[in-house]
């Protein structure tokens, strides 16, 4: 049995100490909210006062409420020259009661020396430890030396400096609970230059698979927060991801750093009451993410402001008022001169009208003793729902889609074959629950918005909300309309763009960044950072995937593996059955060797989770013969990852992470992913364990 650390006894005391005060200081946020009643009585500004108190007093509980995580999970060592101080760093600040630090926050200035300090570059540090802990309880301790106390031989790989890697290490070989973990205590110094980088302008950052981009960037938003309370807390900070399993999966991470006010959200989010689900095929997806539909959006919104194709004729009794049709056009052509969004100027057509009405009457009457007159006339109302109706982007849409006439007006720009991709069947009921959006629909109806402005009456629901800083995850497959949308969101242009070109694999595919930052705001020059090294993926599968690399992306260089030893990848070639037989006949020979190698996998030693990652046009035969066969296994779509066998189609399962990745039929992904050798090197670069490739087809060969 190895012997443990002379300090471990001491180490867990000060933990121990650091948990006491953190237990007390829950305990007085408890009885502190125990004391606030959040009621009706007093006036308006107490009540005010005392939400404000208690929504203060919430966020602390979050803060303080760790669960199983670790609090602490270093210390630092100053040498005598930097002041000769001691810190154990953790995830929130701790402080005893006389008021001395017990817990230095990770994100404060100190605790920066923790992350960066090299051999070459010590940072003013003598020693740096590194706890190994469970919950509450210290199990091991490592230390590195600096300077003449320098003992151990330091690990580089691509030319940087590993820190902890004995912890390191541990982190990585952890089996995956479905649920993304943080980095906190295993940061090393090129991701830490990228999570404290200034907030200003628009840091883009490229990453291949496993160089943790994801938590990077999560604990960059973390990092921000504390540094820029001010303003950011008031002006907000948004975390885009690329889809809702992808946001249940990291949702986590900063609630573990302490930051519970972030708000995450997928593109369809931040467009209100509407419906998205499922997505366009490639080339109606295509279309609507292309620039062209701001035109398209624009004469579609033009085409809706019309004057009277004939004069308006009023009947009172024997009498009548008639309004010329030339007026009817100077209203239209004043009121899209004079106003920049189309609901904010009915007010003016509408009184323009009762204006003219009013100057033809034959009594010649003011313009409201002809609005109270005619208001509900048949022909006034219809007269206004033709000029200037009020809208929403979904009405206009709907319209537009709808409306073959409609969509040759205002798309001149397109061939038919794009204006027949837009086109689809007019509902009768035009309401939420009978018109589905698209997420491809959702840039496009948020440029409709941008057009048509808040309804009259609903200035304070229709409101597009602005962020202090927007985090954006899988920015690679974004469209130039979404990226235009994020953009609108931007406050001030502060925004952290990540993803991985090599990954591009959605309708609108990107060969550099220099596309992406086209769209995103420019008040400053744009920065950009890498991520070189690996850390998720075993030598061997990325050896194996980056074969696949030189096709999916020739320019990239693959990230150099951390872990040089690992599991070579299975090959499972299916005995009996037919190459190309895709009938339920020949399916059932492959699903039936499939659950046997997913059931071996599960099986292994140290397994946690298992995805099964398959073309989209075998998923549901696949989730069906593992039902079927009384073997259990989880839909991505509906249950995420939390059961150990999860099915994914190829194309949900980007920016996941599994112990064991099993690819079935690799070239059925090359043959029905628009970016087939992308989608393909996504799906082989999931696993940190093991991955093992099924097939009935001949292997691609790259993989041979």
């Amino acid at each position: 049995m190895a012997e443990s650390h002379p300090e471990l006894e001491s180490e867990q005391a000060h933990v121990d100490l650091a948990y006491e005060r953190l237990d007390e200081s829950r305990a007085e946020a408890v009885r502190l909210k125990d004391m606030v009643e959040v009621g009706r009585g007093g006036t308006n500004q107490a009540r005010w006062e005392r939400e404000i108190f208690y929504e203060n007093i919430a966020n602390r509980l979050k803060q303080l409420d760790l669960g199983e995580r670790s609090l602490c999970f270093g210390r630092i060592d100053q040498s005598e020259d930097t002041g000769g101080g001691s810190y154990h760093i953790g995830r929130i600040a701790v402080a005893s009661s006389s008021q001395e630090p017990l817990i230095v926050d990770w994100r404060a200035p100190v605790a920066e020396s923790f992350y960066r300090a090299t051999g070459r570059d010590p940072q003013g540090l003598v020693r740096r430890r590194h706890f190994t802990s469970r919950g509450r309880t210290v199990l091991d301790l490592e230390d590195e030396f600096f300077g003449e106390a320098a003992t151990s031989r330091r690990v580089t790989v691509n030319g940087r400096e590993l820190r902890g890697t004995g912890a390191l290490i541990n982190a990585l070989e952890e089996n995956r609970t479905g649920r993304l973990g943080d980095i906190i205590g295993t940061i090393q110094a090129e991701q830490d230059e990228i999570i404290r980088a200034p907030m200003q302008g628009v840091l883009v950052v490229q990453g291949g698979p496993g160089t943790g981009k994801t938590v990077v960037a999560l604990h960059r938003a973390a990092y921000l927060l504390y540094a820029h309370r001010f303003p950011l807390e008031g002006q907000g900070l948004l975390v885009v991801g690329p889809n809702r399993l992808f946001l249940g999966y990291i949702e986590q991470v900063l609630p573990s750093l302490g930051e519970a006010g972030v708000e995450m959200a997928v593109l369809a989010d931040l467009v209100p009451e509407v419906r998205v689900t499922g997505r366009d095929e490639q080339a109606g997806a295509r279309i609507k993410g292309d620039l062209r539909m701001v035109n398209l959006v624009r004469r579609a919104v033009r085409d809706r402001q019309r004057p009277l194709r004939s004069d308006l004729v009023v009947g009172m009794g024997i009498r009548k008022i008639r309004v010329p049709m030339a007026e009817t056009k100077r209203i239209v052509d004043e009121a899209r001169r004079r106003y920049r969004t189309h609901n904010a100027a009915r007010k003016h057509v509408v009184q323009s009208l009762f204006e003219a009405l009013g100057a033809h009457h034959p009594d010649g009457v003011a313009p409201e003793v002809a609005r109270e007159q005619l208001a509900e006339t048949p022909e006034v109302r219809e007269a206004l729902a033709w000029m200037w109706p009020v809208l929403t982007p979904a009405q206009l849409l709907h319209d537009l889609y709808g409306s073959h006439a409609l969509l040759r007006s205002a798309g001149r720009k397109l061939n038919a074959q794009e204006r027949n991709a837009l086109h689809r069947p007019w509902a009768e009921e035009m309401d939420a629950s009978s018109v589905v959006w698209t997420v491809d629909d959702v840039p496009v109806l948020d440029e409709a918005f941008e057009l048509l402005g808040p309804r009259p009456r609903r200035r304070h629901d229709d409101v597009v909300r602005t962020y202090g800083h927007i985090v954006v995850d899988e920015a690679q497959d974004l469209s130039p309309m979404q990226l235009r949308m994020l953009t609108r969101r931007s406050l001030n242009g502060s925004m952290t763009i990540v993803g991985d070109i090599a990954q591009s694999t959605g309708a609108w595919p990107h060969s550099d960044w220099s596309e992406i930052l086209e769209h995103l705001p420019d008040r400053r020059e744009p920065r950009r950072a890498e991520l070189t090294v690996g850390y998720r993926i075993p030598g061997p599968a990325m050896e194996l995937a980056s074969r696949v690399l030189t096709y999916a992306a020739p320019e990239l260089t693959p990230p150099v593996s951390v872990r040089t030893e690992g599991d070579e990848p299975r090959f499972v070639a299916v005995s009996g059955a037919t190459p190309g037989d895709h009938t339920a006949g020949g399916e059932a020979a492959l699903i039936e060797r499939l659950i046997e190698v997913v059931t071996e996998e599960a099986a292994g030693g140290g397994i946690g989770n298992v995805a099964v990652i398959c073309p989209r046009s075998l998923y549901r035969a696949v989730v069906e013969g593992f039902t079927e066969a009384g073997v259990g296994i989880g839909s991505a779509a509906r249950d995420g990852l939390d059961r150990q066998i999860t099915a994914v189609p190829v194309n949900l399962v980007k920016g996941l992470e599994v112990d064991v990745g099993v690819v079935v039929e690799p070239s059925l992904i090359l043959e029905e992913e628009p970016q087939g050798y992308r989608s393909l090197y996504v799906a082989m670069t999931r696993a940190t364990k093991r991955v093992a490739l099924v097939h009935a087809e001949p292997l691609p060969e790259i993989l041979r």
